[in-house]
């Protein structure tokens, strides 16, 4: 039987309903919202990509996500300090959709990244972890520039290992350790410049959704298109999306590249 969206929600809800939270469908968006029913805190999941991860995995994805949403729903309730967990703060690359406060009204602290994209902040907690909020920064006197200090040093402390494949000529490169900031390894400076200077030809760089980022030497006009369709690929099956659109790197800056019919590229 054929998997939809609609089902994804009834399978969902059906998996959560005894957890106490209060779900409600948003059918413009096709997303699944579960939250608390007292502080109305919770998660938006977008359902075309569970059914895209359901389709490639089948019933482990939906074990996947639901686990997911429990550890993020249960954290939620839990009060978190920065203070003592400097080890523990990363950046997370997110759209510029994603919403700059949380449905209990706390700000969350975020740096411009993109035209595509921003980077907000994150404390680990293992399994999940929980976004940084102004009222986590004043609890401890900290500047976003304090914050956004120590998140970039601890992304480049870890591991960059990448496999590598190479179609029609263009080598592409894929980083997916699936620790939750494969995307944030775009914000390594000293790593793209290493990876542009090992280009053959120009540097492309894709973060479609939160756990893969793709570097790709662009050296003939295939290769943008086979880009484009790999990053759409990622961008629909991903459990947090980002951006469909690559990046060329060009002196230290991302630009979005458009690829346009008959391989044509417009920036």
């Amino acid at each position: 039987m054929k998997m939809t969206t609609i089902k994804m929600k009834q399978i969902l809800e059906e998996r959560l309903k005894h957890a106490g939270y209060r779900t409600s469908y948003n059918r413009d968006k096709d997303t699944l919202r579960i939250e608390w029913k007292e502080t109305k805190q919770g998660v938006t999941v977008t359902l075309p990509s569970i059914v895209a991860k359901y389709n490639q995995s089948g019933d482990e994805a939906i074990t996947d996500i639901v686990e997911h949403i429990q550890e993020s729903m249960r954290i939620m309730n839990e009060e978190h300090k920065l203070d003592g967990m400097e080890k523990y703060i990363f950046p997370v690359i997110r759209s510029t959709s994603f919403p700059m406060e949380t449905k209990a009204g706390k700000k969350l602290i975020y740096k411009e990244h993109t035209a595509e994209t921003r980077v907000f902040y994150a404390i680990d907690l293992g399994k999940s972890y929980r976004l940084v909020d102004e009222k986590m920064l004043e609890n401890v006197g900290w500047s976003l520039e304090h914050v956004d200090e120590i998140a970039t040093f601890n992304i480049r402390s870890l591991p960059y290992d990448y496999k590598q494949d190479t179609v029609a000529d263009n080598d592409f490169y894929f980083i997916a350790t699936q620790d939750g900031y494969d995307a944030s390894r775009i914000l390594n400076d000293a790593f793209l410049a290493e990876m542009n200077e090992k280009a053959a030809g120009e540097l492309a760089i894709a973060v479609p959704h939160q756990d893969v980022l793709i570097l790709a030497d662009i050296r003939n006009k295939t290769g943008y298109d086979i880009l484009a369709q790999m990053t759409m690929k990622f961008f629909a099956e991903g459990r947090i999306p980002i951006t469909s659109l690559a990046f060329v790197y060009e002196n230290k800056a991302l630009t979005p590249i458009f690829i346009l019919a008959k391989n044509k590229r417009e920036e």
